[in-house]
């Protein structure tokens, strides 16, 4: 097997495997989830001196450890969000009928903090690794948060399955932001530019004068984007998109939420709810994620 296919199932396994992680984690206890917090606080501190010291280093191993140091700290984003401990300053639910203006304002309002928190990361992430020969851990997280960006777009506007079962309870108010329709205006051009970017990505991976260990981690980056554009597709597709992860989210409802998920109607999500349970009612993650 070539060394560019082999950074392709590394990229696989650990996107699968670190999506399941951070959703297990969340849905433990409390005191499992402040731990977890704590744990990959140091973690994500830790990947940080670590791509500071890989960035100068263009070798096989300091491509792999960049891109999986990017993942890291990109995981630490992703549980803050989902434990709840940095989201946004609105942390109910909107009513239904709210005009499309004032509901995308409260809608970044809702994630506010946490979008600012991956804008300072990043802006972290560039700064120490600038200038230096190994990029691939900037061009990691900028994929991620690129592409789960346009994710949160695409829910905001409305697509088949809203991954509604990745939420834990204390963030089911942001049901009430998404909108469920078989397909929006937006998608396509997310998904199009997305394609050609891995086009161009795929074609210097593959150019022979390119450096082997560069393309190894283009390879690595490259096949990211495919898994963050495939899960583009599973959010307008008719299929289970929770299936991947079944056995990190475990919840007696998930089959018949997931049905639920794949009827295509186009109305804002929990929009038959009882107002006692989601009020009236992105970012799948991908991960997103």
């Amino acid at each position: 097997m070539s060394d560019l296919a082999l950074a392709a199932l590394f990229a696989v396994f650990i996107w699968w495997f670190s999506t399941g992680i951070v959703l297990l984690l969340n849905r433990m206890s409390r005191t499992a989830v402040r731990w977890s917090l704590g744990l990959s606080t140091l973690l994500g501190a830790a990947a940080l001196v670590a791509l500071a010291h890989t960035a100068q280093q263009n070798t096989l191993a300091s491509v792999y450890c960049a891109f999986t140091c990017a993942l890291l700290v990109w995981g630490w984003n992703e549980l803050t969000f989902l434990t709840g401990w940095i989201t946004g300053p609105r942390t109910t639910a909107i009513p239904a009928g709210l005009p499309e203006g004032q509901r995308f304002v409260q809608s970044v309002r809702a994630i506010l903090w946490h979008e600012l928190g991956i804008l300072g990361v990043g802006c972290v992430i560039v700064a120490i690794t600038w200038k230096a020969p190994n990029q691939i851990g900037t061009w990691t997280f900028m994929v991620l948060w690129a592409m789960r960006i346009s994710a949160k777009l695409n829910l905001f506007f409305g697509v088949r399955n809203l991954s509604e079962q990745f939420l834990p309870p204390h963030l089911k108010y942001l049901e009430s932001f998404f909108r469920r329709r078989p397909i929006n205006l937006f998608f396509p051009f997310a998904v199009a530019a997305a394609s050609v970017v891995l086009t161009l990505v795929v074609k210097l991976a593959l150019d022979p004068s390119t450096d082997p260990a560069q393309a190894i981690g283009l390879a690595l980056v490259g096949s990211l984007l495919a898994l963050a554009i495939l899960e583009h597709w599973l959010l307008i597709l008719p299929l289970d998109a929770t299936a991947l992860w079944r056995w990190a989210v475990k919840t007696p409802n998930i089959a018949q939420a997931s049905a639920a998920s794949n009827s295509g109607l186009s109305q804002p999500a929990g929009a038959n709810a009882p107002a006692s349970e989601s009020k009236p009612s992105h970012e799948k993650l991908l991960h997103a994620r």
